[in-house]
């Protein structure tokens, strides 16, 4: 049964509210689904009221695509930090891999609501979700893109091959979530990426 509002919880600063808030949508929209959640239902996670829901977030809706929207951000930045303090283009793919999936593990309800729920929004929303694919396919093209001007892979269709690369990691993502085992991601993390990048061609050096 929801629980009613926390006395006082609105005299919180907006800062404080609006981060109470966005944790509390990600825990039911984790739990419920993006269609059965309720605004209701985010407030009484919350402990706030529908006026300070309203005061963030004109709708349900758009405070769902800010956690999604925030993820990606979220993800892109961590596989670019990864990345930029790799040397080499096989190291920067599996940079970028463990620096993806660790994010996923670290946050797995919002790994669900990211991988899962979004795509069962509406269809405006899986075109934004198919924006912010397209966004990690350029990134993983890119390396291997590098990689086949250094040598280290054949020529290939590089942009298939990154959404092929992209397919796998969400699949194994998604299966680690749905059994409740976002803890062993990092150790997938190894035999995923050998998986990878024999696929794409890399005369793999250990």
């Amino acid at each position: 049964m929801p629980q009613p509002p926390i006395p006082g919880a609105d005299a919180a600063p907006p800062a404080t509210t609006r981060q109470r808030l966005l944790q509390a949508a990600t825990r039911v929209f984790a739990r419920r689904g993006y269609h059965r959640a309720t605004v209701d239902e985010i407030v009484a996670e919350a402990g706030i009221s529908k006026g300070a829901f309203y005061f963030h977030f004109p709708s349900k809706e758009a405070l769902f695509f800010h956690l999604v929207e925030h993820f990606a951000t979220r993800m892109a930045t961590d596989i670019q930090q990864a990345v930029e303090q790799a040397r080499g283009a096989q190291s920067r793919v599996e940079a970028a891999l463990r620096a993806g999936v660790r994010t996923f593990s670290q946050h797995p309800e919002l790994a669900r609501v990211f991988l899962v729920e979004s795509a069962a929004a509406s269809p405006e929303f899986e075109q934004r979700r198919r924006a912010f694919y397209d966004r990690f396919c350029w990134l993983i093209q890119t390396y291997l893109d590098q990689a086949v001007r250094d040598g280290d892979i054949p020529p290939l269709d590089t942009e298939l091959a990154a959404r092929a690369i992209l397919g796998a990691v969400a699949e194994v993502v998604a299966h680690r979530l749905a059994s409740h085992e976002p803890h062993r991601l990092q150790d997938d993390v190894p035999e995923l990426a050998r998986f990878i990048l024999r696929g794409a061609g890399w005369r793999l050096s250990r």
